[in-house]
């Protein structure tokens, strides 16, 4: 897959990427939203709680990926990806999975989150949170989904969105590390130096590149 660099590339590549999500975790049930990248410093996305966006064909919801994570590891994108389709599902089929004003995921945000495949842990007295687990990496790497290489420089996120927008704290963030921050990627990416083309695995491996025989280096 070519390098996303461009923000008309990777609103594609988002579109692809939920389109995939939706028949392979949603049995294609899922309405199409508007897929917005917008700046929100602090979260990792959104899913508006009504259809606040209007096209020829009706109106529909908008999902956002902040700007902030964009560039992050490719698991994390689908870990915020399938995050906020799960609302978006709850929404659409008359779930309450959010309680205290939106600001905290319930038992039942949980439970669907669960059959998606998501890793849920508890995040302070009352809520649930998600982060990326093994299968996410797996299923990245065989639909060939890298990263997309642009983003917004900006604190890096501590919270992640409920189900008004409303920002949810906890001990541990989706990021995996207590104040905030990029989570370490589940995945080596490793680079032929003589052409430049690159793989990713989710362990320790000695591999050659067929096109040029020279060994690829872990980067």
């Amino acid at each position: 897959m070519k390098e996303t660099t461009k923000m008309s590339r990777a609103v594609g590549q988002l579109e692809k990427i939920y389109n995939t999500l939706n028949v392979d975790f949603f049995e294609g049930e899922l309405p199409v939203p508007i897929i917005t990248v917008q700046s929100k410093p602090g979260t990792y996305g959104h899913c508006s709680v009504s259809k606040v966006w209007q096209r020829k064909d009706g109106e529909t919801y908008e999902l956002n990926i902040a700007a902030e994570v964009l560039n992050y590891p490719i698991e994390e994108t689908l870990d915020t990806m399938i995050h906020e389709m799960v609302h978006l599902y709850c929404r659409e089929n008359g779930i309450k999975e959010v309680s205290r004003g939106g600001k905290y995921h319930n038992g039942r945000f949980k439970a669907e989150a669960e059959r998606r495949g998501l890793e849920c842990y508890k995040c302070g007295n009352y809520g649930w949170n998600t982060r990326p687990s093994d299968k996410l990496v797996e299923y990245a790497l065989e639909k060939g989904w890298n990263e997309i290489q642009i983003g917004r420089n900006h604190l890096p996120p501590a919270i992640r969105t409920g189900g008004t927008g409303t920002g949810q704290t906890g001990t541990e963030s989706n990021s995996g590390t207590a104040g905030g921050g990029k989570r370490p990627s589940s995945t080596r990416k490793l680079v032929c130096p003589k052409c430049g083309q690159s793989v990713r695995a989710t362990k320790a491996v000695n591999i050659l590149c067929g096109d040029c025989m020279e060994k690829m280096i872990e980067v």
